[in-house]
């Protein structure tokens, strides 16, 4: 263990000497008050040491001890339903020491230990276990099977184990290792958080985490084990994006990140998920979720540890088999913590300020996501997707943070201000947005949803563009200018604006829509359009088309309960077919 004293203080940032036998990111203890540190650089015998608590009151000549351990979280029960801050910190155990001001120094383990848990082993005495092998479970919250494995790098026999009630730091079983050695397993293990856990390897993405977010789903979806950005300005809906996707994103488990958020956005979350019924169990959603608070008014430097901290949490869910959904809000504010320590370190700052290496540490985070088959002796598939919000300064995504993110990320949901400013939420602009999975989920959507489901994607996205062109045209001249046609397809894109990529995140029924009703809303748009189109070259009036009463009924659809949608849908396309029918009969009467 390595001990020494502080040589110089700036702000989250403390240089010690006498740290030469100290190695990179061991956690260090500053001080008598135990601040917990991270070393960040060395130099002869020089430490330069992220602090992640207040540094106010420290001096020259102060203690420093290494733990020699490198900066870790604790895995195992208790997980779920937890708050913690940037450091794996309970700050429900916290406030009741210190109460509602977080102090500095507070030493709390991170999981519980004092709680038993009922543990049922799944394998018994002279089976051979190898790392990831699940040797029993405890029943964490009503809805997660907490599965207990066996930890990377241990490989042998079970020669005991035992069921009953156990705190986190008892031993459940017992393996003897192929040298003859033993080795103790308990329902907790530990991990470093800068270090990916292993997995025996990658699949293709080619499966859809389906969001029942009409304009994610159908035009820009993110595969299971994705990663996605939602770069946007100061009020155009990340959050909300977020918090839509943690609700309604077919995931097991879902690890939230505030890194850096609001205080008050973080207090919504806090708020809102206990008292949200998750549509899938009936449970509070809680019941499957871990949050991680850092606010903005928290130590900077903890930001940084933040999004690993969360990151490795959800992988040690992925590694029981689980589908896990990481929301990292927001990633720019994390990238702002690494240009403060490195402005500290005086390292040669890159573009607008940001270290040189903020492309290579964005990438090690989003690489860590992904569908892959962990480690066990059986096949057994988990999937962590990862969805990061980006803040660029004046909603500018020529910013290094976006640009650094979107070299990485295959999904762009591109919040627009001026389509919130519309009130048209989610405000992800359709022109700008992209998914570069779409060609190897084809296959999926067409065999799972309906065999024309890319189809009729490919003609909502063909009216989108045409109507954009044609703007700049009725901008110029008016819309007494625009043929018919044109007038119909600017119709039909209006259709597809307000009827089916506009969703109320606070409607009952509209804020979660299925596959099989987004394809069923599709599928009414573009039939009155075509039938319309068909009529129109017959000779029909374009103001009779649009003035369709059919058409309310069709922008009504998206308020259909499920059991409904069937049933309203047969009703409404043969409206359609009824009404153009008539109107032509009249016409031809006429």
């Amino acid at each position: 263990m390595s001990k020494g004293t502080i040589k110089k203080v700036a702000g989250p940032l403390v240089i010690a000497k006498g740290m030469r036998d100290a190695n990179m990111f061991d956690v260090v203890r500053v001080s008598d008050r135990r601040l917990i540190g991270e070393i960040i650089e060395i130099h002869g015998d020089e430490a330069s040491i992220q602090v992640y608590e207040e540094t106010s009151g420290l001096g020259p000549g102060t203690p420093v001890e290494s733990t020699g351990e490198p900066m870790s979280v604790e895995l195992g029960p208790g997980l779920i339903s937890s708050i913690y801050d940037g450091i794996q910190r309970p700050l429900d155990a916290i406030m009741k020491i210190s109460g509602n001001n977080l102090q500095r120094g507070v030493e709390v383990p991170s999981l519980k230990r004092d709680v038993a848990w009922d543990f049922v082993p799944a394998v018994k005495v002279g089976d051979s276990v190898s790392a990831g092998d699940i040797i029993g479970t405890v029943q964490e919250t009503e809805i997660v099977s907490h599965k207990i494995m066996i930890p990377p790098g241990v490989l042998g026999t079970i020669k005991e184990i035992r069921g009953g009630n156990f705190t986190v730091t008892e031993t459940v079983a017992v393996v003897e290792t192929p040298d003859g050695g033993e080795r103790e397993i308990g329902l907790m293990q530990k991990w470093p958080v800068r270090r990916g856990r292993p997995y025996l390897r990658k699949l293709s993405p080619d499966m859809p985490l389906i969001t029942g977010q009409r304009v994610i789903d159908t035009l820009f979806p993110i595969a299971k084990g994705g990663v996605a950005a939602v770069p946007g300005p100061f009020g155009s809906g990340k959050t909300v994006v977020q918090h839509q996707l943690a609700k309604w994103a077919e995931a097991d488990i879902v690890v939230y990140i505030g890194c850096g958020e609001r205080g008050n956005e973080m207090t919504d979350v806090l708020n809102e998920f206990p008292e949200l019924v998750d549509p899938k169990t009936g449970y509070s959603l809680m019941k499957r979720t871990v949050l991680i608070a850092n606010t903005s008014d928290m130590p900077v430097a903890a930001r940084e540890a933040s999004i690993y901290t969360g990151i490795t949490i959800a992988e040690y869910f992925r590694d029981m088999g689980y589908s896990v959904a990481l929301m990292a809000d927001s990633t720019s504010r994390w990238a702002e913590a690494l240009r403060e320590m490195s402005g500290r370190l005086e390292e040669m700052p890159g573009e607008e300020g940001y270290p040189a290496y903020l492309g290579s540490r964005l990438a090690q985070f989003y690489e860590r996501a992904g569908r892959v088959i962990t480690l066990s002796s059986g096949e057994r598939e988990g999937a962590l997707s990862v969805i990061g919000a980006v803040s660029p300064p004046g909603g500018d995504i020529s910013e290094p943070v976006s640009q650094a993110t979107l070299r990485i990320v295959k999904v762009f949901w591109s919040l627009d201000s001026s389509l919130a400013y519309k009130r048209h939420f989610p405000a992800i602009n359709w022109l700008t947005s992209y998914s570069l999975y779409l060609d190897t989920m084809e296959k999926w959507f067409d065999a799972n949803v309906a065999p024309d489901w890319v189809e009729l994607r490919t003609k909502l996205m063909r009216l989108l563009q045409d109507e954009a062109e044609l703007e700049e045209i009725v901008q110029l001249v008016g819309m007494d200018a625009l043929s018919s046609p044109d007038r119909l397809k600017l119709e039909a894109a209006r259709s597809i604006r307000e009827d089916f990529l506009h969703q109320n995140a606070f409607d009952e029924v509209d804020t979660y829509t299925s596959l099989e009703k987004q394809h069923d809303m599709m599928l009414l748009i573009v039939q009155y359009y075509e039938k319309a189109q068909a009529a129109l070259s017959g000779g029909m009036d374009i103001e009779t088309l649009i003035s369709l009463p059919v058409r309310e009924q069709i922008g009504r659809f998206k308020y259909t309960d499920p059991d409904q949608v069937r049933e309203t849908f047969e009703q409404v396309s043969s409206q359609i077919d009824q009404e153009i029918y008539d109107a032509s009969q009249k016409k031809e009467d006429f």
